[in-house]
Order: structure tokens, then C-alpha cells, then sequence
């Protein structure tokens, strides 16, 4: 081979090997955006597109005033057109294109597009874009001197008490150790607290830590942290001082259950004390007795249901003799009243008593029962 076919055939082979030390390196720089115009009026719109992003990274993308991409969005959200913001997922290499409507932010310009992670590990990135139109005001001057950095990990101190089961807003205090890595001293620093649920960018609440802190010195900052009433759900509590952000911590809220199982008794009782209500009514309505009462008794069956009453028997007829040798003369119940007339007085005790006679001699004598 000459020389000159070695040339090209190297220069193949070195391009081949520094190709995937580009990649690397384009990776390493971190996350970057790109803006198809880099000025646009309102009711515009753009093509957003970036790389260097984690794959399948949910990004939100907006439109923010305040905010150069040296000391990014100065306001924060707050300073941002949140209602024409989109968002967008990376691919597997962690790159992404989407259009964007251009729409003016709250506060004025110098604007950027604002490109940040909204789950998992924090990541921004910012391109400048001029919105025509808009009013364009100069940024407020840094702060020099006294600087604050996070020292220790944040937490939440504190736990849910029974109010909280029943609906009641849910309360922690955010702990952490900051110090003072500048060059004056910091007196009340006035930090901002903001907690955020889902997407929706957090609502932040100012606070003020009363103290001064020297340079070269740490202490521990406690600020009290608190939702809304019922709040339940995965939280991202934020601590932002001076227009940067210096901790985030993650807070699981438990559901109110005790909420729940309010209406379901509220579901149970209800109907219960209608019932009751209408049985009330009706028992007030119902026909009453001719005597003025209402029936109380058991109800009477109708006359075809009726059972037959039972009658005692009848009682059998006194037994009369049937005896083929006593005639009706000589019958024993009769034989006093078929006699001759006598004195039955007892005046006379002495006086024997004739026996009765046969009236034919071939009639036995009757001598009672054996």
C-alpha cells in the first residue's frame, strides 16, 4: 500500500476511536437545550430540543422571565408561564424535541427557555430567548459577601397525630446544618420554603431564621413545614434561599382514613334515621280502631284463614236400663213413684214400713245391684 492509501485508512481508524470519547464527553458536560429562534412574539411558537439528559427522564420546559443562563431563573417558577409550559419524556439516549408556544412571562425579560427534571435526580438547563414585544428590565445585583451552603443532610422532625387521621393538615419542621462559606457576616436570613406535589411547582412561604452567622461558622436551621388539610401523597419539601435552591427533601403523607370511614358511617346512619322517619310517619297514618285506640294486638287472620274453634262434646244422655227382666213397673229409679201413696213424715219413726209386693207372682223380686 502507498502512502498516500495510508493517510485516509489512519485517519479512519482515529476518528473511529475518538467517536464514542466524543460521546462521553458530550455526556459529561451534563444536560443541554437548544432553540430552533432565538427571538419570537407571543402566539408563536418554537422547537425546544436538547441532550446529555438521563433516558426516559420526565422534563418540564417553560418560558421564564428574570433569569439569564449564568444565574438562572432568579424568582424561581414564580417567574415563569406555568399555564403554556410543556412537557416531555427523553429517549433512551437522553435527548428530546418538542414545540413550545411562546407566551410572555409574569415578570419581565431577560428570558430563557428553562428546561428541569421533574422526578428523580435534579437537572436544568437554560437557552436565552428574547420575547418580542415584552418590557426588558435590568436583573437585581448579586449579593456579595456572606454565602450559605448546606453541611449536613436534611429531615423531617416530627410525626402525624390523630387529628391528622381525621383530615387535619399535616406538620413537620425541616432540620439541617448550613454554614457560611463567605466572606461577611449573615444576619436573619430570610429563607423560603415551598413544598411540591407532583408536577405542580411548589408554593413558597417565607421564613426567617433569627440569628447571625459569622464566617467560617455553622448552625442548625429548623423551619416548620405545612400542608394543606386532607393533603395525602408523595411531597418534595424545598428550601431555597437567595434565589437558589439548597435542599430538597421527599415526604410520604398517609391517607385520612378516618375522613372515610366518617362517610361511610355518614352513608349508614343517613338511610337508617329516614327509615326510622318514614316508619314514624306511617305508624301515625295507619287507620285506628273504631274505639279510638290504635290495634296493638296481633293482627286477625281473614275468615277463610280461620282455624275452626273447638266445641267441648256433648254430654252423654243419663244410661238407662235395658235389662230383658226388669219391667217398666219395676224399674229401680221408679219404683217409689209407681208405689201406693205413704206418710213419709218422720213423726212416725216407729212405724214399720210394708214391704212392697209383687205385682204378679211370677215377677221376680228386684234386690238392687250385686
Amino acid at each position: 500500500m502507498s502512502g498516500k492509501g495510508r493517510i485516509p485508512a489512519l485517519v479512519a481508524v482515529l476518528a473511529l476511536l475518538l467517536l464514542p470519547l466524543a460521546g462521553n464527553a458530550s455526556a459529561a458536560s451534563g444536560p443541554s437545550v437548544a432553540l430552533s429562534k432565538s427571538q419570537a412574539g407571543t402566539g408563536g411558537s418554537i422547537t425546544v430540543s436538547g441532550g446529555g439528559w438521563r433516558p426516559h427522564a420526565l422534563l418540564m420546559v417553560l418560558i421564564c422571565g428574570q433569569a439569564t443562563p449564568s444565574r438562572g431563573v432568579i424568582g424561581g417558577t414564580n417567574s415563569c408561564a406555568n399555564a403554556d409550559g410543556r412537557a416531555v419524556t427523553t429517549d433512551a439516549k437522553g435527548g428530546f424535541s418538542r414545540k413550545l408556544p411562546v407566551a410572555e412571562p409574569p415578570v419581565p425579560c431577560p428570558c430563557v427557555v428553562h428546561v428541569a427534571t421533574v422526578t428523580g435526580a435534579k437537572a436544568d438547563a437554560d437557552a436565552t430567548l428574547k420575547v418580542a414585544g415584552h418590557p426588558v428590565r435590568p436583573l437585581p445585583a448579586e449579593s456579595s459577601g456572606g454565602t450559605l451552603s448546606v453541611l449536613s443532610d436534611t429531615r423531617l422532625a416530627g410525626s402525624s397525630g390523630l387529628l391528622t387521621w381525621f383530615g387535619a393538615p399535616p406538620s413537620r419542621t425541616l432540620v439541617l446544618t448550613v454554614g457560611n462559606v463567605g466572606t461577611s457576616d449573615i444576619k436573619d436570613p430570610v429563607f423560603q420554603v415551598g413544598a411540591a406535589h407532583g408536577v405542580f411547582a411548589p408554593q413558597w412561604d417565607e421564613q426567617q431564621w433569627r440569628g447571625t452567622l459569622a464566617p467560617g461558622k455553622r448552625a442548625q436551621i429548623k423551619l416548620p413545614v405545612e400542608l394543606a388539610a386532607g393533603a395525602h401523597g408523595d411531597y418534595t419539601v424545598s428550601l431555597k434561599y437567595g434565589g437558589k435552591v439548597l435542599a430538597e427533601q421527599p415526604w410520604g403523607v398517609g391517607r385520612p382514613w378516618g375522613v372515610t370511614l366518617f362517610w361511610l358511617l355518614l352513608c349508614v346512619v343517613v338511610p337508617a334515621a329516614l327509615f326510622r322517619a318514614g316508619m314514624a310517619v306511617v305508624d301515625r297514618i295507619r287507620p285506628r280502631r273504631a274505639g279510638g285506640g290504635r290495634r296493638r294486638g296481633p293482627r286477625r287472620l281473614p275468615p277463610a284463614l280461620r282455624l275452626p274453634r273447638s266445641r267441648p262434646a256433648p254430654e252423654p244422655p243419663a244410661p238407662t236400663s235395658t235389662l230383658p227382666w226388669f219391667t217398666p213397673d219395676s224399674h229401680p229409679g221408679e219404683a217409689g213413684r209407681l208405689s201406693a201413696p205413704h206418710d213419709d213424715s218422720p213423726t212416725s219413726p216407729t212405724a214399720p214400713t210394708s214391704p212392697v209386693t209383687p205385682t204378679s207372682p211370677t215377677t221376680p223380686t228386684w234386690k238392687g245391684p250385686t
